[in-house]
């Protein structure tokens, strides 16, 4: 396919280009067909995704059990297949589309933020290092494995890294020509992420629920219910009898929660640039803010320190917590050290709750126009925010229903109770402070008084009762000024002019002290859960409540998204600070 063959929205470009500088008030010629055929194009694509995520999630979920005959290396196999076929069209795109004459017009500002992109890194970086450690632990098993166990974490490694510089290079890309392939391609490169993710948060699940039952078991019973059950991975079957051996192991295992968020972060921005594909970008409404990044000015240093204050204190819950819990079979220390990670988390959400209430009201008080104008990429953060929160919603309403029908309660099911509320609300107030800095414009001069306020803060004293300004129109002469053009300002609007400034500086340094603050607690609550602090699994009410088999099911698929929903609001927290 060469760069001359152009879609129909492609082909437009220039006659559309044509129009807007000589008649900017006619519409291209015969739009409705096009728009028909755009949404056709995109149509194809998620069909294509569809049928694919569905395949995925088929495998990956039938490779979990034993008794089901597919096994993990049929899994792997598929996501080889998926990752080498995205590696060859991103080479197409970056060598031949991205290249070829007006392939793109126009790219979206808001779209892959540095920020955003700069996270992408860093969890790229850790997943090949979890890829490394899982080339050193599977070639110990070489000769008891299947080749596809060691070729996977090859292939992903080089995906990782091509996936990353295209990313980064081509993030804020409205493509133009090659349409229709490269809406697949995207679409394509968006399942194999979700597919990745899939099979490393079911692989991550299995491993814990190993792990806890092999605490309580014999080694001989471990086996029995394995085989009577359970999948067990390949390499389980297999010795690791070398300490080498058991450090690629646990190291893997302890950075799964950087490559699942690699994969819904790429997943996310790969998802802007669909949407992106044939895009037209009117730059008089598209307004592009070049705002600078200052972590320490204009700020009281309050919520960055109280941020740091949970973060240093939730990383010590933590560390008790996993040697309390995860080392020890003693019910005493389990409770003290469920109580201590509710209590933390009960403080922790409590003022997060108030935090996002007040700033809240303070937005109520802004001046600042919302921004309506068209963006994807917001859009796109809304929609996480709000379906990422529903896992943690389901997590806490059945707590909730267990532990108000379950008897007798303790102290523990009552701060169990708390924990689940707090944690409701404290999601929906958040997404709501959220949101509403996410529209609301940057802030700007103020350009009908600045020539007031330059000649006003310019003296030395000011009677204000007395005095009456009369300062020239910008757009009058000298001579016209004085009869017509003047424009009186009394003392109630001098009094304004010079107070409004400084009111609106304070309530940006507080929304910016709420952002922060809120920024470091989203991070320690997404280290907790992430690194194995998961009071579900160690809480008996909720599993005698609801089984063995139904609330480890429920746990293992809503908390990811929970965890995700952490991340991403941090991502998003850091673009309203550097807006407010």
């Amino acid at each position: 396919m060469g760069c001359g063959h152009k879609d129909d929205k492609a082909s437009l470009a220039s006659s559309q280009m044509a129009s807007f500088s000589h008649q900017p008030h006619q519409p291209p010629a015969s739009p409705a067909s096009k728009e028909v055929w755009k949404k056709g194009g995109r149509m194809f694509s998620v069909l294509l995704a569809v049928h694919l995520a569905l395949l995925a999630c088929t495998l990956v979920s039938s490779g979990a059990f034993e008794k089901i005959a597919v096994h993990d290396y049929d899994v792997f196999f598929l996501l080889t297949v998926m990752m080498l076929i995205v590696i060859v069209w991103i080479i197409f795109y970056l060598m031949g589309t991205a290249r070829c004459p007006d392939a793109i017009l126009c790219r979206d500002s808001h779209a892959g933020p540095v920020w955003l992109r700069g996270g992408l890194i860093l969890f790229a970086i850790f997943s090949l290092v979890m890829d490394v450690f899982k080339i050193g632990y599977y070639s110990s098993f070489y000769s008891c494995l299947s080749a596809i166990k060691i070729i996977y974490p090859i292939v992903q490694a080089i995906f990782v890294v091509v996936q990353t510089y295209f990313l980064w290079i081509s993030a804020k890309d409205c493509v133009h020509v090659h349409l229709n392939v490269t809406r697949c391609g995207l679409m394509l490169t968006l399942t194999t992420n979700l597919a990745v993710w899939m099979s490393a948060v079911t692989d991550e699940s299995v491993h814990k629920a190993h792990s806890k039952l092999k605490k309580n078991v014999t080694e001989e019973l471990f086996r029995w219910l394995l085989k009577a059950g359970m999948r067990s991975s390949s390499a389980e079957e297999c010795n690791c009898n070398s300490q080498i051996c058991h450090i690629f192991k646990n190291g893997y295992f302890w950075l799964y929660p950087f490559n699942i968020e690699y994969s819904l972060f790429a997943s996310a921005m790969v998802y802007v640039m669909w949407k992106n594909v044939g895009r037209f970008i009117d730059h008089h409404s598209h307004h592009i803010h070049h705002l600078k990044f200052r972590l320490f000015r204009r700020t009281f240093f309050v919520g960055i320190v109280l941020g740091l204050i949970l973060l240093v204190s939730g990383l010590g819950v933590l560390i008790l917590y996993e040697v309390q819990v995860n080392s020890s079979a003693e019910l005493s220390k389990k409770s003290q050290a469920l109580t201590m990670y509710y209590i933390f988390n009960i403080v922790c959400l409590g003022l997060m709750s108030l935090v996002c209430i007040g700033g809240s009201v303070i937005y109520r008080f802004d001046k600042r126009d919302m921004d309506r104008h068209k963006n994807p990429t917001r859009t796109l953060d809304v929609a996480l925010l709000m379906g990422a929160a529903l896992g943690q919603y389901a997590i806490s309403y059945y707590s909730i229903v267990a532990i108000v029908a379950s008897s007798p309660r303790d102290a523990i099911s009552a701060l169990n109770l708390t924990y689940a509320l707090l944690m409701i609300a404290q999601h929906t107030f958040q997404n709501i402070f959220i949101i509403e800095g996410l529209h609301r414009q940057p802030p700007k001069e103020d350009h009908k008084h600045s020539s007031h306020q330059k000649d006003l803060y310019g003296l030395t004293f000011v009677n204000i009762n007395a005095v009456s300004l009369r300062v020239p129109d910008s757009g009058s002469t000298l001579s016209s000024g004085s009869a017509s053009g003047a424009e009186t300002i009394h003392p109630a609007e001098l009094v304004r002019s010079l107070t409004v400034p400084k009111k609106m500086n304070w309530r940006r340094k507080f929304l910016r002290e709420i952002s922060m603050f809120l920024l470091l607690s989203n991070i320690i609550l997404w280290i907790m859960p992430a690194f194995g602090a998961r009071p579900q699994f160690d809480n008996d009410t909720e599993l005698n409540f609801y089984g063995d088999s139904m609330w480890p099911a429920i746990v293992d698929i809503c908390l990811p998204f929970g965890i995700f929903y952490r991340m991403h609001a941090v991502a998003s927290l850091l673009e309203v600070y550097i807006v407010s």
